[in-house]
């Protein structure tokens, strides 16, 4: 039987190891992520971040820091997690379909200029795939944080970010830490600050 110290020490090992290979892949979709971020709310435009399951979790997790604050002090910044409201979701998905639980938020909230910015590890959720498909024709930016191949997503959204790794506690891993350095950066773009780890 293999000790559980082991066992913890290879799962540190190999979130280490996915994070470094997604950052020297995705490091310019990083920054282009950044920009895209900065360039909508400068325009006084919002965020809608959506998933399932974990990565809702991480869409609520990142609208929170925009909202409130990361690691500066600066104003709050529009940022909605689709995922968070049990009323829209539950109508939605029950008089229609639950792969319309986004994209009908999207159309309802969703204006040019604004920020769509979905979170899948297959790379695959329906839901996810047509919040993209009605974003895109409002005129919206769509960023992705996919996983494994990238899955469908991968050649819908303008911006995917992909964390090589079939293993989804990995890929969420890589998620959040993007998704914090992206939070930093923008917040250094903005406001010309940087954070109190820098």
């Amino acid at each position: 039987m293999e000790d559980i110290e082991d066992i913890i020490i290879r799962a540190f090992r190999e979130s280490s190891r996915v994070k470094e290979v997604f950052v020297n892949e995705n490091l310019s979709r990083l920054v282009k992520a950044v920009d895209v971020i900065t360039q909508a709310l400068n325009g006084g435009n919002k965020i809608l971040l959506f998933g399932n399951g974990g990565s809702a979790a991480d869409a609520q997790h990142i609208a929170a820091e925009f909202i409130n604050r990361f690691l500066i002090e600066r104003p709050p910044l529009p940022a909605i997690a689709l995922s968070t409201d049990t009323s829209v979701i539950t109508s939605i998905a029950n008089d229609y379909d639950f792969s319309e639980i986004f994209s009908k938020q999207v159309r309802a909230i969703g204006r040019e200029g604004d920020v769509a910015w979905g979170i899948s590890t297959s790379g695959s959720s329906p839901n996810v795939v047509k919040a993209f498909e009605v974003a895109s024709k409002l005129g919206m930016s769509t960023i992705a944080f996919t996983g494994k191949d990238g899955g469908k997503i991968a050649g819908i959204a303008d911006l995917c970010l992909n964390v090589s790794s079939n293993s989804t506690p990995r890929i969420q891993e890589a998620h959040i830490t993007a998704g914090h350095v992206i939070c930093e950066m923008v917040d250094y773009r903005l406001f010309k600050k940087p954070g109190n780890d820098s």
